[in-house]
């Protein structure tokens, strides 16, 4: 999870692969948040779920009861042509309602 422009930059295009999932709070400053796939075509509800928490955790949403979290596949997600680091376009997304959370559970 990057915590300022520079980290978002390079998490989301350095480490996260074109499969790996990206997570951000829709239309507020936050966090990007990547979950490796590691190949897996189809990965846990929960996962989703906790990812969408810890977008919406890392986001100025902090303080509301929901956040709207916007998540892609990483091979969707462009830089903005001549933008400040961290700021991404993206198509076709999908979205999910999040309570802001730090907790997360082991998977199994």
């Amino acid at each position: 999870m990057g915590k300022n422009n520079y980290q978002n930059d390079e998490l989301t295009f350095k480490v996260a692969a074109g499969s790996d999932w990206w997570f951000h709070a829709k239309g507020i400053p936050g966090s990007h948040v990547i979950v490796k796939a590691r190949g897996e075509q189809h990965l846990p509800d929960r996962l989703f779920e906790e990812a969408g928490g810890l977008a919406a955790y890392y986001s100025k949403g902090r303080d509301s009861d929901k956040v709207e979290i916007d998540y892609i596949e990483r091979k969707n997600i462009k830089r903005v042509t001549g933008g400040a680091p961290g700021f991404v376009i993206y198509h076709t997304n999908y979205s999910l309602v999040a309570s802001p959370s730090c907790d997360l559970e082991e998977l199994d």
